[in-house]
């Protein structure tokens, strides 16, 4: 029997990343580099969203992926892209529970916005920011 304890901060690491770089790949790769924000705006907008939404949903899925690789705020970043992934869950929810389903279906998603309730509970793992400042704040106090 081994030792979670040991083992834990590199689960949350590897989730972290994973997460992290999903993120930052639908928000930046495909909604900013792919269809540039126009078209992911006009995309919103012909689903019947505020075009504007996709523009806030591009820039806060970029964020939140770059925040998660860092390891800064993650329970924090994890937390507040629950609302995107919930909303993506529920626009595929038409298109049945595969995701290669024409149009995509809703498991992905649903697998994401889990994984990031994980993650919150989790917390930052190995190799994070977070644990950085905790330790200044630590030698700060100390002192």
């Amino acid at each position: 029997m081994h030792d979670t304890t040991r083992t834990a901060p590199y689960a949350a690491l590897g989730l972290r990343l994973g997460l992290g770089a999903i993120l930052l790949a639908h928000g930046f790769l495909l909604k900013v580099m792919t269809f540039g924000l126009a078209g992911t705006m006009g995309y919103f907008g012909s689903i019947g969203y505020p075009p504007v939404l996709g523009a806030v949903v591009a820039i806060a899925e970029t964020a939140a992926g770059l925040a998660l690789i860092a390891g800064w705020q993650v329970r924090l970043a994890s937390l507040l892209s629950l609302p995107i992934l919930l909303g993506a869950t529920w626009q595929h929810v038409g298109q049945g529970w595969l995701f290669t389903a024409p149009g995509g279906g809703w498991e992905f998603p649903a697998f994401l916005t889990l994984a990031l309730l994980v993650q919150a509970g989790f917390g930052a793992g190995a190799y994070a920011l977070d644990n950085r400042q905790a330790t200044l704040a630590g030698r700060v106090a100390v002192a």
